[in-house]
């Protein structure tokens, strides 16, 4: 559940850019209506629509995750906070400057930021955050903690560039559909890689 809570954004984004594209006439008229206020220059295309409603949503769909968060009571983990920061910075870019250049450069910052906390954090301040979130579910050597937390930021520092290698070789409706599928299935791989390769230790702290 935490796994498609976390994706909700993704998902609002990745489905309002395909209604836009199918329906460009709509989208124009939806985002005349609701976002020409923020525009620069009060117009938005048919082109420039699908892109823009799709950001708009998944501001509105990130606020939302906060916002039940904090009404259960609930902690607000800080990686959402920063989410939420740089999704509104570039995505309100992206809106008032009708350019989807920014969104595209909101994942990469957003990866770059998790990983550069990661060694930081550790080479900085001596606290490896990775070890602060599973020590409590994996016993492991110094050494394996320090490893997975520069394999975790150099994952991040790669996912950072794909995502700009993506943004501009290919087209938006490419980059959309990568950034739902294909980042999805990088994760996915990277954990399963990471799950193999601790559950060795899992089993000797037993």
């Amino acid at each position: 559940m935490k796994f498609l809570f976390d994706l909700f954004p993704v998902i609002l984004f990745f489905s309002m850019f395909k209604w836009g594209e199918g329906h460009p006439d709509a989208a124009q008229s939806l985002a005349q209506q609701y976002l020409s206020s923020l525009v620069n220059g009060g117009v938005a295309t048919a082109a420039q629509a699908p892109i823009m409603l799709a950001t708009a949503i998944a501001i509105l769909a990130t606020i939302a995750q906060i916002t039940y968060l904090l009404l259960r009571g609930k902690k607000v983990d800080t990686m959402l906070w920063v989410s939420l920061v740089i999704i509104t910075v570039f995505g309100g870019a992206t809106i008032y400057f009708h350019n989807e250049t920014f969104i595209k450069w909101k994942p990469t910052v957003l990866y770059w930021c998790f990983g550069a906390a990661l060694l930081i954090s550790q080479t900085l301040l001596g606290k490896n955050l990775i070890r602060l979130m599973m020590e409590q579910q994996v016993t492991l050597p110094d050494l394996i903690w320090q490893r997975l937390s520069l394999s975790w930021a150099a994952f991040f520092g790669a996912m950072g560039l794909i995502n700009l290698y993506v943004a501009y070789n290919f087209s938006t409706a490419a980059w959309v559909n990568f950034k739902l599928f294909g980042f999805t299935g990088l994760m996915f791989v990277f954990v399963i890689a990471q799950s193999l390769f601790l559950s060795k230790y899992v089993k000797d702290s037993r």
